[in-house]
């Protein structure tokens, strides 16, 4: 289950991908479409600062705030020979 770590509210538009930079805030990149290549544009939407734990996946959620959930790890066990 996903927890809510800061409510920022964000606005969203279509043909952008929202997500989390490496200083904790908030980003936004155009989306590549058919054959057409993304430029590397990343603007930064808000700033927030969110301070990253190792284990834990970041995202922006429905509401455009910035939530997190633990990380599953593992799957299918492999058959001993």
């Amino acid at each position: 289950m996903a927890q809510k770590i800061a409510k920022v509210g964000v606005k969203r538009e279509s043909g952008y991908l929202y997500f989390l930079d490496k200083k904790g805030n908030v980003a936004r990149a155009k989306m590549a479409r058919g054959k057409k290549k993304a430029k590397g544009k990343i603007e930064v939407v808000a700033k927030v600062g969110v301070e990253k734990k190792p284990g834990f996946l970041y995202f922006v959620d429905k509401q455009g705030d910035v939530s997190m959930a633990k990380m599953v790890r593992g799957g299918r066990k492999k058959k001993k020979k």
